[in-house]
Parts: structure tokens; C-alpha cells; sequence
């Protein structure tokens, strides 16, 4: 049984998103591999207290060129469009962990490659800010 000390500290890790900040923080630098990390991650969050404050999208291991990919090993006979299951699991895969259930092309199965990009940059940004939203 946890003791009441260590109930207190896995609230406040849990309140203070430790865990997502930390992941964020790790993936970002084994991505990067800068020459010296301390600066690295000095800039890196930098940016993403920027984003909170400014309420703009933070940083990102995965950018346009990415998502552009993962869409074309999806599609790839170029048809445009993506099942919703192979949206779903896309997104599950890059680590978006809240998904839009209902994706605009969703009832009729018929995923777009800008849906699929828009979708996936807003469960990443969700799936990696290390704070609460408070102005969506």
C-alpha cells in the first residue's frame, strides 16, 4: 500500500505532466543528437514555454515532410484518401494518444491527406505539451 507521502508525489507528477515533460525532453535529444545537449535542452524549453505562453504550437519531433511520408506509405497508390482505421492507427503509432473519433471524411471512410496531417499535428501538439490548455 502507498504510503501517504508517495500518493502526494504521484499527484504532483501527475498534475505537473513530469512524465510527458520528461518523455518530450528525452525523445526530442535522441532524435536531435545536438553536439552539447545542456544547451539543447535549455532552447528546447525555452520553445515549448513559449508556445504555452504565446498559446502557438511547440515543438515537434515530426514536421510536414513526415507526416507527408506516413500518409504515402498509407496511400500508396496515390487515391488521396486513408481509411479511418489506417488513420487511427497512424495516429496511434506517432503517439497521438486522444484521438478525433469523427475526422472530417470519417463517416465515409474516406481519410484526406490534409485531414490526416491536421489531425495528426494537433494529437502531437496535444499528445506533447508538457501543460494544460487553458484557452481551447
Amino acid at each position: 500500500m502507498a504510503t501517504p507521502r508517495a500518493i502526494e508525489a504521484a499527484k504532483y507528477l501527475e498534475r505537473h505532466k513530469i512524465a510527458e515533460l520528461m518523455n518530450n525532453l528525452t525523445s526530442s535529444l535522441l532524435f536531435n543528437r545536438p553536439e552539447d545537449p545542456k544547451d539543447f535542452l535549455i532552447d528546447y524549453l525555452g520553445q515549448l514555454k513559449d508556445s504555452k505562453d504565446n498559446h502557438t504550437q511547440g515543438p515537434c519531433l515530426f514536421n510536414e515532410s513526415n507526416l507527408d511520408s506516413v500518409f504515402g506509405i498509407l496511400d500508396p497508390t496515390n487515391e488521396g484518401y486513408v481509411s479511418y482505421d489506417q488513420y487511427k492507427e497512424a495516429l496511434i503509432t506517432l503517439g497521438v494518444s486522444k484521438i478525433n473519433e469523427r475526422p472530417e471524411g470519417g463517416d465515409h471512410d474516406r481519410i484526406s491527406r490534409e485531414t490526416f496531417k491536421v489531425e495528426a499535428r494537433k494529437g502531437l501538439q496535444k499528445s506533447s505539451a508538457t501543460y494544460e490548455e487553458s484557452c481551447n
